[in-house]
């Protein structure tokens, strides 16, 4: 199924709920004491990244539950303590700083967001406090220090990889558009640097704000200059379904590229039939992978759901490395310990086998693939929407 606007509400008041029940009892599951190991959380619970957020939210949450019930880290409990960034850097400092100053964590999963991520990375590299995300995935985050780290590939590949596609597909003159965010910024940014190295031209770009409904203006713009193919790069589900939804009604019909945030399955279900043949390089989780269907399984039972499956194993797979890491350190105020430990660790899990962190803390050793956007009536559960095409053409 897919899931809409009302049941992002549902979601949204779970996670507040569950929140609420974390101070009341200073545990999510298997009744942790105060001899818990506190890690931090900070997604978007709310915002332009609240589809995505919420998912890396209940992710964590249903490791912490399985780890907690397998009688916890070393003999104790896992406390996760959930902040919103709401997918922008200021609501992300006060996040840190609440997590950092009250609850005195040393070590945050998260941010969902780019630009999130970007406005604390400063904070918790000078404060020697480790920031782990699973969703963040801005060039720039490389250099945000050693503290830094992330399970989400780098939109530099990401761009690489879409220019090659671009190039591949015959596509010479591109017009795009961008939400006006350190995330889609990123896509965009990478993406044109590879197509115009192939020989491509850009005949048109348009950004838009975050809280912007209607791009029909912007649209009519860019389809005057008669690009061979669209670009999207959406922070949201709802503008980046939006988008696809309005060029088709304004009688654009060559092919549409974007990437994760354009074929998560609420942009899906506001894109409808316009959506078909999309393409996306995307992320995706291995069918082969029985870690992974496991892990998706599991998720669908428990919540009745699934959206961006690939990012949702990486929210999985970190709080199991965070567990491996404390089961080395016992010692949740060790952030020095922690960050060594994943320098040096190799894992196997939901998103990928045997992939570890360079010495900026990037993963290595996944990689993306190509997804085209099926017609409705063959939209399932099982395939989301999309059939995988293959890797990205290389040069």
């Amino acid at each position: 199924m897919t899931i809409g606007y009302f049941r992002q509400a549902f979601v949204i008041a779970l996670v507040v709920l569950v929140s609420i029940a974390v101070l009341a009892c200073g545990s999510i599951g298997g009744g942790a004491s105060s001899e818990s190991f506190k890690i931090g959380v900070m997604e978007s619970v709310t915002g332009p990244g609240e589809t995505y957020g919420n998912v890396a939210v209940q992710a964590k949450q249903m490791a912490v539950d399985e780890i907690n019930a397998a009688g916890g880290i070393n003999g104790r409990m896992l406390e996760l303590i959930v902040e919103d960034e709401k997918c922008n850097a200021q609501d992300a400092i006060t996040a840190y700083r609440k997590l950092t100053d009250v609850d005195g964590v040393k070590i945050i999963l998260g941010t969902s967001c780019s630009g999130a991520m970007l406005g604390a990375a400063p904070l918790a590299e000078e404060d020697g406090v480790v920031m782990f995300s699973g969703l963040a995935t801005n060039p720039d985050i490389a250099n945000a220090g050693d503290y830094i780290f992330r399970t989400s590939m780098s939109d530099a590949q990401r761009g690489i990889d879409t220019g090659n596609v671009l190039w591949s597909d015959s596509i010479r003159n591109l017009a795009t558009i961008t939400e006006a965010t350190d995330y889609a910024e990123g896509v965009r940014r990478t993406s044109v640097e590879q197509f115009e190295k192939r020989g491509g031209k850009v005949v048109g770009t348009e950004r838009y704000a975050s809280d912007v409904t209607d791009f029909r203006s912007q649209l009519t713009k860019l389809i005057g200059e008669s690009p061979d193919a669209l670009h999207i790069a959406a922070q949201s589900e709802f503008t980046g379904g939006t988008i696809i939804k309005q060029a088709r009604e304004l009688g654009f019909n060559g092919p549409i590229y974007g990437e994760d945030v354009v074929v998560g399955a609420t942009a899906l279900e506001i894109a409808g039939d316009a959506a078909t043949g999309v393409k996306a390089i995307i992320a995706d989780l291995d069918p082969a992978n029985s870690k992974a269907q496991e892990v998706l399984s599991n998720f669908m039972e428990r919540y009745d759901y699934i959206t961006l499956r690939w990012y949702l194993g990486s929210a999985y797979d970190d709080v199991y490395i965070t567990a491996e890491c404390l089961k080395q350190t016992d010692d949740d105020q060790d952030a020095d310990g922690f960050r060594d430990c994943l320098y040096d660790i190799t894992w196997s899990g939901t998103i990928g086998s045997n992939y570890s962190f360079d010495g900026n803390g990037e993963v290595v050793g996944l990689a993306n693939v190509v997804v085209e956007i099926l017609p409705p009536p063959d939209r399932s559960e099982d395939n989301l929407g999309y059939k995988v095409l293959g890797p990205a053409p290389s040069e």
